[in-house]
C-alpha cells in the first residue's frame, strides 16, 4: 500500500505543478516543458529514465517506462496531460496558479484537469521505489502536452513519431472516472470511463453576394448561414445506444429497482433522477454552435460568412453524424471539420476493468460502480492509434456537494487533500495488480 510520504508528496506534485503555468490558449501558444521537466526529475529520483520529447521547441512530453515482472504480459499506458485551459485570475477566489493549500483543499488551474493525476502517478511511482515494487505487466508513463488543443504537439506526435516507446502497450488509463458522484439519495457511484464520444468540430461556410446593405439581397451569406445554424441548433438527434451506454443503463436501472427495458431511454432518464447525468448526454449525437465569425461594416453585406459548430458522435455514429450536418447545412452553406477525432468504445468485461472496479470498491466499500461513456474527449484517441484500448481511470473520492463536472475548465478549480490520498491508494492497488 501507498505509504504516508507518498500521501504527503501527491499534495505537494499538485501543487507545485499548478503553480508552473502550462496555460494551452491554443494555435500553440502554451509551453509545458517546465513542468515536463519537474515531472522528469521527480520520475529520475525514483530511478526511471524519463525521455523528453518535443515537435516543437518549449511543448514538451515526457515518457518513461517500468518493467514489470511477467515479460509475456501486454504492457499498459498511464497518462495524463501537463497543459491546462486559461484561467481569469480577477474570477477566482485565490490566484489560479497559487496552487494555495488551504483547509484540506489544493486549489487552482488543473487541480481536476489534470495535474492531480499527473501528481498521483509520481507519487506512486516513488514509493514503488522506495519499497522494490515492481508491477506483473510493464508500465509506461506518459506525460503528455497540448491536450487542450489539437493534440499535435502531445499525444498525436507521440504516437505517429515515437509509437516504439510504447511497444506492447494494449490498455491505457488516464482521465475522468472513478470519481465520486453522489446522486442526492445517499448513494455513492464511481463511474468508470469505457468510452468516448467522438470529436467533430466544425467551420461552417456560408457564400454570397457581396453588397450595399440598403439594398435588397436574396444571396445574403449572413441569412444563409444564420438559417443552417439554426437548423443546427434546433435539430433533435435521435437515440443512439453504444454497448457502454446500455451497459451503464442497465446497472443504474437495477440500483435504483427500475425496469431495465431500454425502449423508452428518456422516461427511464427521468427516473433516475440526478444519476441521468451520467448518461444523459451520450445517449445522443450532438452539435452546439459556438461561434459566428461575419462582416466588417453595418452598412455592407459581406460575401462570406463562418460558424464554428462542437459536433460530437457516438462510437459507430459518425457516418451517420455527417449525412446529418451535410442535411443540415444545406446547398447554401459548405462545412469542413475544424478538429476531427475518433470515437472510443472499450469493452466493460475485460480483466483489466475488473481489476479498476476491485480497486475502487476495496477502498471505497460504500461506493457502486457502473460504466461510463464520456461525452468529450482525451489523449485516449490519439492513443488509439497504436492499437491501445483507453479507459477513463483517476480516483477522487469526493464530498457530497462538491461539483466535479464544474471543476473542469471552470472557476475556483479545485480538489480535496483526501480526495488525492484515496486517488494514490487506488491507483496503486490497480497497478500493483494490473
Amino acid at each position: 500500500m501507498a505509504d504516508g510520504q507518498a500521501l504527503d508528496e501527491v499534495v505537494t506534485f499538485t501543487s507545485d505543478l499548478i503553480r508552473i503555468d502550462t496555460t494551452n490558449r491554443g494555435g500553440g501558444d502554451c509551453r509545458e516543458r517546465p513542468a515536463a521537466e519537474y515531472a522528469a526529475a521527480r520520475l529520475a529520483e525514483a530511478g526511471l529514465e524519463p525521455t523528453l520529447l518535443e515537435r516543437t521547441e518549449g511543448r514538451t512530453n515526457v515518457v518513461a517506462r517500468i518493467e514489470g515482472t511477467d515479460p509475456s504480459a501486454d504492457a499498459l499506458l498511464v497518462h495524463g496531460h501537463l497543459d491546462v485551459v486559461p484561467a481569469q485570475a480577477d474570477e477566482w477566489s485565490v490566484h489560479p496558479f497559487s496552487g494555495e493549500i488551504r483547509d484540506g483543499v489544493v486549489w487552482g488551474r488543473g487541480a481536476v484537469d489534470m495535474k492531480n493525476m499527473d501528481a498521483m502517478i509520481l507519487a506512486v511511482v516513488r514509493a514503488w521505489a522506495r519499497e522494490g515494487v515492481r508491477p506483473r505487466r510493464d508500465v509506461v508513463i506518459a506525460f503528455t502536452a497540448d491536450e487542450e488543443a489539437s493534440a499535435e504537439d502531445g499525444s498525436g506526435f507521440l504516437a505517429d513519431r515515437h509509437a516504439g516507446l510504447f511497444e506492447g502497450c494494449t490498455e491505457g488509463i488516464s482521465e475522468s472516472g472513478a470519481f465520486t458522484f453522489h446522486d442526492g439519495g445517499g448513494r455513492q457511484i464511481y463511474p468508470l470511463a469505457a468510452g468516448e464520444r467522438g470529436t467533430g468540430w466544425l467551420k461552417l461556410t456560408a457564400h454570397g453576394r457581396a453588397a450595399h446593405g440598403s439594398r435588397p439581397n436574396r444571396e445574403n451569406a449572413v441569412t444563409r448561414l444564420a438559417a443552417a445554424v439554426t437548423r443546427i441548433g434546433a435539430h433533435e438527434w435521435p437515440l443512439r445506444l453504444t454497448p457502454t451506454v446500455r451497459a451503464a443503463l442497465t446497472e443504474l436501472a437495477a440500483l435504483y429497482g427500475l425496469d431495465a427495458g431500454l425502449d423508452d431511454v428518456d422516461g427511464l432518464l427521468e427516473k433516475l433522477g440526478p444519476a441521468a447525468k451520467l448518461v444523459e448526454a451520450t445517449v445522443r449525437n450532438s452539435a452546439n454552435p459556438t461561434m459566428l465569425e461575419a462582416g466588417y461594416k453595418i452598412n455592407v453585406i459581406p460575401g462570406e460568412a463562418v460558424a464554428y459548430v462542437d459536433g460530437r458522435y457516438l462510437p459507430g455514429f459518425e457516418d451517420e453524424f455527417r449525412a446529418t450536418i451535410d442535411e443540415l447545412t444545406g446547398p447554401d452553406v459548405d462545412w469542413e471539420f475544424h478538429h476531427h477525432e475518433v470515437a472510443l468504445q472499450s469493452p466493460v468485461d475485460s480483466p483489466t476493468y475488473a481489476r479498476m472496479r476491485a480497486a475502487v470498491e476495496e477502498f471505497a466499500p460504500e461506493g457502486i460502480v457502473v460504466p461510463y461513456c464520456m461525452p468529450g474527449g482525451t489523449d485516449a484517441k490519439q492513443f488509439s492509434r497504436l492499437g491501445i484500448t483507453g479507459y477513463g481511470f483517476s480516483p477522487l473520492r469526493l464530498p457530497e456537494g462538491y461539483d466535479y463536472g464544474a471543476m473542469f475548465h471552470g472557476v475556483d478549480e479545485r480538489v480535496p487533500i483526501e480526495a488525492l490520498h484515496f486517488g494514490v491508494r487506488v491507483l496503486d492497488r490497480f497497478l500493483r495488480t494490473a
